[in-house]
Order: structure tokens, then sequence, then C-alpha cells
């Protein structure tokens, strides 16, 4: 679903990522973790087509994000750690505007849009101006826009932060049904015990450089996910 050939991004003499390579399989749940500047946000732009592939290749569902960028948006949703969202709308008009993009009919989006909304706890919020949204509740809102057209993969940077505990259960629960359906899932996060518990895989990047991937129990063996990242980022500073 999705493939990260050799990936290498250089701002100036920075080497933000260094020849990197994950592969995502359809149903797969993939963590990315990593500290703050390692090289985690650059990746996933780079796959959502908002920077540049300038070395390496990707491809989601067998189409070069570099060669044919609005094909495979078609095919993704992407959802930043902060959110941008247009603050001159109302929740169900933003809605209704991604709806719109993705070609969802109107029977299926209302649909969708009821069931998350609710599950979200945000359906009498829906006509209020996103002007007036706390973080928490573009985080939703975010979050329901990438699930209202079901799109093949679903990208997303720092997910939890900002949502409250019944909102993160909720966003965990619908990741696993995603993949359970056969969608894909690749997420960069801090909370790692989450993505021991939740990922299928997960990677490691630090400073740029993949220094560890595969399955979960590959990837910490006898230890907890985080003192394995602990310990890899303690070893290389």
């Amino acid at each position: 679903m999705l493939q990260i050939n050799n990936l290498t991004k250089v701002y100036g003499e920075k080497v933000a990522v260094n020849d990197l390579s994950i592969h995502i399989k359809p149903g797969e749940l993939y963590g990315f973790i990593g500290h703050n500047g390692a090289g985690k946000t650059t990746t996933i732009k780079s796959c959502c087509g908002i920077i540049d592939v300038e070395k390496g290749e990707i491809k989601i569902d067998g189409v070069s994000v570099k060669d044919n960028p609005i094909e495979c948006k078609k095919k993704i949703a992407y959802i930043p750690d902060n959110p941008d969202l247009y603050e001159y709308m109302t929740g169900i008009q933003f809605l209704n505007f991604i709806a719109d993009i993705f070609g969802v009919d109107k029977q299926t989006r209302s649909e969708r849009i009821v069931k998350y909304a609710d599950m979200f706890g945000i359906t009498d919020s829906l006509s209020e101006l996103l002007s007036g949204y706390s973080h928490g509740m573009k985080q939703k809102l975010a979050i329901i826009s990438a699930w209202v057209h079901e799109p093949k993969l679903i990208i997303m940077d720092e997910p939890f932060v900002g949502l409250d505990p019944k909102a993160t259960f909720t966003l965990k629960e619908m990741m696993r049904e995603h993949c359970n359906k056969g969608g894909s899932i690749f997420f960069s996060t801090h909370v790692l015990d989450v993505a021991e518990k939740l990922c299928d895989k997960v990677a490691i990047i630090i400073k740029g450089n993949l220094v560890k991937c595969g399955t979960v129990e590959e990837v910490k063996g006898d230890d907890s996910l985080e003192s394995v990242f602990l310990e890899m980022e303690g070893n290389n500073d």
C-alpha cells in the first residue's frame, strides 16, 4: 500500500531523512516512532506530496507520488499534528467540503458524518464556526474528515495529541477497524505504550536514520517498546 524506497531529504547541510525504506502492506497498522526532529514529519509530508521527493521513491498503491501526485492523493487522507482548518466554515461545511473533493455521495457522507460525529461527541457543535473550536475539537473534526471518504491509506502525524481519553479510545478503535477492513494506517506517535498495544509493525527513526523496524514483537523482544527506544536513543547520543 505504501512503499518508501531510499528516501533522502536534505535541508542545507542538515540531513533530515537518510536513505529511509519502509513498506506497509494492506491491512497493516504501522507506527513511526522517533524524538522531535528525528525526521518523522518530513517523511510523512513527503508521502503526502507536501514535500518534494528529490532522492528516492514513494509509491501509494503502486502509484508514484512524484509522477502522479493527484492520483496518489485520491487514495489517502492526511491528518497533520496541528490541523489547520478553514475557520470561516462551520464543522458541517468543512466535512461537506472534504466529501465534495473526494466525490462522496450525499447519502453516504451523511451516514458517515452522523456516525463519527456521534462517536466523538461533537454532533451539536457541527453548526458552529471552526474559529470557536478548541484544539481537541479541531482534531476530532480532522479525524472525521479523514474517514468520511474511506481512503485506502490514512497517514497521521501525532494523532493522539490534544484528544481526551474517550476520544483516544474511539480513534484507536477506528484505526483497528480500518485496517481489519483492508485499509492501511501509517502514523507517528510519542505515546509508545499505545504503539506497542495497537500496532502490527513499528519503525524507529533517530536523527534521520531508520534504526529498527518490524513487528512489535520483533522490535521490542522481551522488553517494552519504550525501553528499547530509550536505549537506542541513548546509544545514538
